[in-house]
Formats: C-alpha cells, structure tokens, sequence
C-alpha cells in the first residue's frame, strides 16, 4: 500500500531559481481549470527526474497522470476563493511542492475527517467500504465529498502540513485534503506551489 503521507524538505537543489521560473510563468485567468481558488499556470515547469524521485520515495513507479495538470504550479493570493472546498485528487497519488520564500509562508496543506461519517478517505477496499455503510465508491463520494464540499461543520480539520519553501509532500489523493487559505497581495508574496499528479506505472 502506498504511504498516505511523505514530507520531503529541502527538495530541490536550487529552489530560488526554479521559484523564479515559476514567477516568470503565465497565470491567464482564461485557463483556469477546476473548482480551486488562484490562478493555473499556462504551462507545466517539469521538475528534471520527478517521476523517477517521487516513485523511489513512495516505492512504486510513478508516471504523470493523463487529463491533470501535473507540474503545473498555482498562485493563490488573499481573498481568492474557489467553488470546492475539501475534496480528493483524479489520480494514483498526489503532490504538492511549495514555493513560497519562508517569510510569506503560512497555513499549508489540511486534512479532515468527515464527522457524519467518521471517514477520513475514500475506502480503498471492499471490506472498508462495506464498513462505510455503501455499496458503490462513487455514491460515497457523491454523498460525503461532493455534497458537502462546502460545509465547513461538516469536517473535522485532524492534521495540517505546514507550508515550509522548498518542502514537498505526496500523499494518499483519497484523503479528504484541502489547501489553507491563498496569502499576499502580488505573485512575488503569494500562496505559490507547483502541483503534481500521479498515474501508477507498469513494470
């Protein structure tokens, strides 16, 4: 099973040149995909050997995932709002590398638990999805994340992933997940992280 949560500081080798590239991207308002608050960058800024890293530290193979915006990066600043809000990822795993210099950083990636029904994930297997009570994954996630994206006393907040510059986190995309609030008035002390979606491999 693929670990639910991998926190890796001090990812990237020069983090201040690759933030500048990130800076340098397109945010066109036009692009925006989803239900997330900010801006999507126009273009992925691929990360040399990321599928390679991010498999060897989850100890699977990874590939991007088709149809996301995998190592694309996102900027959300003060007051920007989104139309979701806890939700689980389209993929196999998830990432989330942060770009923020340390003295803008705050809040960071949250995870919760759904309080009507104790859950903290979708079910992985059929006997924990008998144990939720439903027969069929995607009535579970129609009832518990989709209707309730949106209802803040509906989740409990269990654990919070601190934004930290340069710290990459992968994680479970079933876990019920959301990012803390954008930050900033300008790109340059904004809420800016480069996002990744996996895909499993085959052998």
């Amino acid at each position: 099973m693929l670990p639910s949560l991998i926190i890796v500081d001090d990812f990237l080798t020069d983090p201040h040149g690759f933030r500048a590239h990130a800076l340098a991207l397109d945010y066109d308002p036009q692009f925006k995909q989803g239900n997330y608050p900010g801006l999507l960058s126009t273009r992925p800024l691929p990360v040399n050997g990321l599928d390679a890293e991010a498999g060897a530290r989850a100890g699977v193979k990874l590939q991007p995932a088709a149809g996301t915006t995998h190592q694309h990066c996102r900027l959300t600043l003060k007051g920007d709002k989104g139309i979701s809000g806890v939700h689980i990822d389209p993929c196999y795993y998830s990432g989330i590398l942060y770009l923020s210099l340390p003295e803008h950083c705050r809040g960071g990636t949250e995870f919760f638990r759904h309080k009507p029904t104790g859950l903290d994930r979708v079910p992985l297997t059929p006997l924990e999805l008998a144990k939720s009570g439903y027969s069929d994954v995607n009535t579970l996630i129609e009832d518990v994340v989709n209707r309730d994206t949106l209802k803040p006393a509906r989740w409990e907040r269990t654990m919070t992933v601190p934004m930290r510059f340069n710290r990459l986190i992968l994680f479970s995309p079933w876990m019920f997940h959301n990012s803390a609030p954008g930050f900033g008035d300008r790109p340059e002390n904004g809420r800016l992280v480069h996002l990744m979606f996996f895909a499993g491999a085959s052998a």
